[in-house]
């Protein structure tokens, strides 16, 4: 297995298929890359040259892949979601962003959505699950507190 960039790398696939392992290349950018550099898009992996694949290092160096471009897409959807925009809304909702139905058939978008939704979750900022009521202050409920009470007493008394 070859170890470009912090991705292992199947040698027995060709060239096109092993580059799509990159987060950011699919199989028509992969194969652009080859006729790029000159490569068979037939050619396997451990079939390339220590020259060619240098080349194919310094090039997948250039351009956005794997953590940087999760990244950036990370800091667009948040981008959206602090500004209020009715994409930003639909993201948090997990609903589809671009357009589709969503009476039915929006099950897929809400599991990709998830990933965007996810939050931090620390221990120090718990809340406790129960809250105190807090008395009203209005003279109507200082009024009604003393009477439901002694209305209490009378029903313990039986």
């Amino acid at each position: 297995m070859l170890h470009l960039l912090g991705v292992n790398l199947p040698d027995k696939k060709k060239v096109p298929v092993a580059l799509s392992y990159f987060y950011g290349i699919g199989r028509p950018l992969g194969e652009r890359i080859c006729h790029q550099l000159s490569i068979h898009p037939e050619c396997k992996l451990h079939e390339l040259s220590d020259a060619q694949i240098n080349q194919l290092g310094e090039l997948l160096n250039k351009m956005t892949i794997e953590g940087d471009l999760k990244r950036e897409v990370k800091n667009r959807v948040l981008h959206h979601r602090q500004i209020g925009t009715v994409t930003g809304r639909k993201f948090e909702l997990g609903l589809p962003v671009r357009g589709q139905r969503t009476r039915t058939n929006a099950e897929t978008a809400s599991k990709l959505n998830r990933r965007w939704l996810a939050k931090d979750y620390s221990t120090s900022a718990i809340r406790p699950i129960v809250q105190q009521v807090q008395p009203p202050t209005s003279s109507f409920a200082q009024r009604l507190i003393p009477a439901a009470s002694r209305a209490l007493g009378w029903l313990k008394r039986f």
